[in-house]
């Protein structure tokens, strides 16, 4: 299923949405690797793909990828895993247009909020959560590995729908 997306700040070309096929890892990967320090593996894309959690890309008119998301639905909630755009678009509103989308695909599967998980390290992502409304429900002791065989919290935030 492709949905069309409008164009995001500062770019002119039309984007487009897809539903994530297998194929799409290894354009994927290379994002993840250079966006986290400790990034998901080809077998957790793999994994999320196969469970039917909502995995979607998003491509450019000359089909470049720019970002990606996974969704997973629990009951009455989404939970989104993992959100990542393209370290060279990042700040071009690529970020809004993939939360938008899962805020459309969690409305359409009659969700009443999204949950997610965030290293606090990660300020920027913080930053663009709590502008979308997003709001800090708790934290998880140890969830992230971190540097030198240590781990690191998660401010686990909440939007209702």
């Amino acid at each position: 299923m492709n949905a069309n997306a409008q164009p995001a700040a500062g770019l002119l070309r039309p984007l487009a949405f897809a539903a994530m096929r297998i194929e799409d890892l290894d354009e994927v990967l290379a994002i993840e690797k250079t966006v986290y320090s400790h990034p998901w593996t080809h077998g957790n894309f793999v994994d999320s793909i196969q469970s039917g959690y909502q995995c979607w890309v998003l491509r450019d008119a000359k089909q470049a990828l720019l970002g990606y998301f996974f969704m997973m639905q629990a009951l009455d909630e989404a939970h989104l895993l993992n959100i990542s755009v393209h370290g060279d678009m990042q700040r071009r509103g690529i970020g809004k247009m993939l939360l938008d989308k899962v805020c459309l695909l969690a409305h359409q599967q009659q969700m009443q909020s999204v949950l997610l998980e965030v290293r606090p390290s990660n300020t920027r992502a913080i930053a663009i959560y709590q502008r979308y409304g997003f709001v800090e429900i708790g934290r998880r002791r140890d969830y992230y590995p971190a540097a030198g065989d240590k781990r690191e919290e998660a401010i686990v935030m909440r939007l209702p729908l």
